[in-house]
Formats: C-alpha cells, structure tokens, sequence
C-alpha cells in the first residue's frame, strides 16, 4: 500500500503526515497566545478568514526544546481539519512530500518523548524510515496537559 506523505522535520527528527490530512502548507503572519492554554497550544491565527488553532508539534510530542530554525522568520504549518475544526500543526520545517514504499511497520525502536503515542507507524520511503504521526494525538496534546 503506497501512500503520499508530507515529510516534516519536528524538534529535529524528521517525521511524516499523511498528506491526504493535510490541506496546505503556510506561513503564519501572527500567532495570538491563549491566555491558560495548555503550553502545546502555540495560540490562535486567522487563515482564509477562519479561525486556526496552532499547535506545537514538538511540545505536544514533549521534546526538549532545540531552539528556532536558522531561516525560519514566520512560522510554518500544516493545516489539517479534525473534528470540523482547523488546526495548524507547526513544524521546524517541511521537506518534500514522498510515496512510501509498502505496509507501515509497527514502532519499535522509541524515540524520547511522546513518539509512541503519536505514531501511525513507521514508513519506508526514499527519504528513508520515517515516523508517520498521527494528527488526533498531537492535538490532543500530552496526557497530563490534555486532562486539564
């Protein structure tokens, strides 16, 4: 089974989201914070006239953090919707979009952080094995975090 996916690099590991998930790639002008928002929810920005919510990949996915790329002026989202609502995943950056080469291999090897929760799997491409995330869990956001 082959399948396209966008490759995402997300506190310096590069991963992979079902590019069928995702409507577009951006950059946000502004991100408004939240006032008593969980920490992995970067804040609110406008898109096409509605409302997005934005959410930190890699706090979500609690990893340490690896400071801003060296290019990356405005930050850059995947814009997924889920549940009717529009969310802005943001990555350190976007690489390409890759077919994967067969069935998704269960995640065996576990990366710090919230990998294994947020994983579909594990994709073989030619940009090679990458983690293909689930976008429920990172909006979703941590155990701990999402209960509050």
């Amino acid at each position: 089974m082959s399948e396209l996916l966008l490759v995402v690099t997300i506190g310096g590991r590069r991963a992979a989201i079902r590019a069928a998930d995702v409507q577009s790639v951006v950059e946000l002008d502004t991100v408004i914070p939240v006032p008593r928002a969980p920490a992995f929810v970067a804040g609110l920005a406008a898109l096409r006239s509605r409302a997005l919510t934005v959410i930190d990949c890699a706090r979500s996915l609690e990893l340490p953090f690896v400071g801003p790329a060296v290019d990356a002026a405005l930050p850059v989202v995947a814009v997924v919707e889920l549940d009717g609502h529009l969310y802005g995943l943001r990555v350190d950056a976007v690489d390409d979009v890759v077919a994967s080469a067969g069935a998704w291999a269960e995640l065996r090897a576990v990366p710090e952080g919230g990998w294994k929760r947020a994983a579909l799997g594990v994709a073989e491409t030619p940009a090679g094995p990458l983690i293909v995330v689930d976008i429920a869990a990172l909006v979703a956001g941590p155990p701990a975090q999402a209960a509050a």
